[in-house]
C-alpha cells in the first residue's frame, strides 16, 4: 500500500469525523430550541399561579404572606389595572401597592377567604419578552355564607430579567361579578 493511499484514507477519517461532528451539533441546538422554548413558557405560567397563590393568601387575611409571594412574580416597576365590570378602573405600580390594593378590597368587601382559579393560559414568548392572556374565575367568602364570584381575563406583557421571568404589566379585565347565596342556612351563621 502506498503512502498517499494511506494519507487519502486518514483525511476521509477526519472528513468524516468533521462531518459527524457538525451534524451532532447542529442537531443538538436544534433540539435545544424546543426544549428552551418550553421551559421559558412553563417559568412564565408560573408567574399567574404565584400571583393567584399571594391573592389567596391576601384574601385570607395575610397581607404580608401576600407581598412575598408577589416579590418573585413581579418587576419592580409593574403597572397594575383591573377594569371592573361598571367599567370602573384602577390602577397601580408596584406589587406592594397592588397588594395593598386587593387587601383593600377583601377587607372593605369584608371577604374571608378567596380562591382564584386560573386557566387557558396563552404564552407568546420571543427571546426576552412575552404575552401572557390568562382567563380567570374567582371565589370570595362572605362570613354568612354567600360568594362572589368574579370571572375575567388577565392580559400580561412578561420580561426576562437577570432573576428570571417577571411580569411587567398586567391588567385584569372583569366580565363578570355575581353574588350566590347559600340555599341552606352557613353553619356558622347559626352561632
Amino acid at each position: 500500500m502506498s503512502y498517499a493511499i494511506v494519507i487519502r484514507g486518514k483525511r476521509r477519517i477526519v472528513l468524516i469525523a468533521l462531518i459527524a461532528a457538525l451534524l451532532l451539533s447542529w442537531s443538538l441546538s436544534i433540539a435545544a430550541e424546543p426544549t428552551s422554548r418550553l421551559q421559558d413558557e412553563a417559568d412564565i405560567r408560573k408567574l399567574t399561579i404565584c400571583y393567584a397563590h399571594g391573592t389567596d393568601a391576601i384574601g385570607r387575611g395575610d397581607v404580608a404572606a401576600g407581598r412575598a409571594l408577589y416579590q418573585p412574580c413581579f418587576t419592580k416597576d409593574a403597572t397594575f389595572s383591573v377594569v371592573f365590570p361598571n367599567g370602573q378602573i384602577e390602577e397601580r405600580t408596584g406589587s406592594d401597592a397592588w397588594a395593598d390594593f386587593v387587601a383593600t378590597v377583601f377587607q372593605g368587601a369584608g371577604y374571608t377567604s378567596t380562591q382564584h382559579l386560573l386557566g387557558t393560559i396563552s404564552i407568546a414568548a420571543q427571546d426576552k419578552s412575552a404575552t401572557m392572556s390568562t382567563y380567570l374565575h374567582a371565589t370570595h367568602v362572605l362570613p354568612n355564607g354567600s360568594i362572589d364570584i368574579a370571572n375575567g381575563t388577565y392580559e400580561d406583557s412578561v420580561v426576562k430579567t437577570a432573576e428570571g421571568w417577571r411580569i411587567q404589566s398586567r391588567k385584569l379585565t372583569l366580565i363578570t361579578f355575581l353574588n350566590l347565596a347559600p340555599t341552606a342556612p352557613h353553619p356558622r351563621s347559626e352561632e
